[in-house]
């Protein structure tokens, strides 16, 4: 059995969290750089090329890339032979949160998080949003999102008919992006969850954000030909126009009832902030 204790998991989130606000992965990075080079509409490469400096700028002073800093969402994933030695903790949320308070404060992220009717802000960015997956071995992975909530807004879900199948998936898609327009500051990411239930299917859509730049895909084929179609809208980079709305799109599915079809579509921008660490 392997002992985890809180302090290593306290200080591993908490230079997580600062990390992914101000340095995005290779991969985000790369698909921009691509955007930027294939885009031909004037305006719209033009704010490719801001995209790319403030990367560099925020990179290289260790500032945060955006001033919504997000959302923290984690997918922790657990191995069954594993112990967490709590000490002062009651659980492993607290543990986490702890790391993302640490974060926010070292890290001058912005305190965005608020309770939901009274609107009173926690003042440390927590609580995260936490989902659990175990697993067998004696390893904990933790992925971190920083997700901002201009295009999480633009995110939905939509319980269709099983008889409208994969044609029905595609309209609801390009009618979310079409509906979304400039908004969630494209170009963009974006994860679709299929199957399930209600709840099922938005996990699935957020899970499939940590999955850009996976090409191993059974669904790739699929997946080009929607970012493709989606391409073909021409809302372009911030809403200018040109060739470039979608970076990439990942899909995850799950088993569900023979009368549902339920499918979220979970919307990122540009700035695609994530992490993982292994213990």
């Amino acid at each position: 059995m392997k002992r985890i204790y809180s302090d290593e998991i306290i200080e591993k989130v908490k230079n997580t969290i600062i990390e992914i606000n101000y340095k995005i992965p290779c991969e985000v990075k790369k698909y921009i750089k691509s955007a930027y080079e294939k885009e031909k509409e004037k305006y719209s490469k033009k704010y490719l090329k801001i995209i790319l400096e403030n990367i560099e700028i925020a990179e290289r002073n260790k500032i945060p890339i955006c001033q919504d800093t997000g959302l923290p969402v984690l997918f922790v994933e657990i191995g069954m032979d594993i112990k967490i030695e709590k000490g002062k903790y009651r659980n492993l949320d607290e543990i986490i949160n702890m790391g993302i308070k640490e974060g926010s404060k070292n890290g001058y992220l912005r305190n965005s998080i608020v309770s939901p009717i009274e609107r009173i802000n926690t003042k440390t960015n927590t609580p995260a949003v936490i989902h659990y997956i175990l697993n067998e071995g004696d390893k904990l992975k933790i992925t971190i999102i920083a997700k901002g909530f201009g295009s999480e807004n633009k995110s939905l879900i939509k319980m269709l008919n099983p008889n409208e199948g994969k044609k029905g998936i595609e309209n609801f898609l390009i009618e979310t992006v079409k509906k979304a327009g400039s908004l969630p500051c494209p170009p963009l990411f974006i994860g679709i969850g299929i199957g399930g239930s209600f709840e099922k299917s938005a996990i699935l859509s957020k899970y499939a954000l940590t999955k850009i730049g996976d090409e191993t895909s059974e669904y790739r084929d699929w997946e080009i030909e929607l970012i493709n179609k989606i391409n073909r809208l021409k809302i372009g980079p911030s809403g200018f126009g040109g060739n470039i709305t979608v970076l990439d799109l990942k899909i995850e599915t799950y088993p569900t009832h023979i009368a549902g079809l339920p499918v979220a579509i979970n919307i990122c921008c540009w700035a695609h902030r994530i992490g993982s660490f292994e213990i």
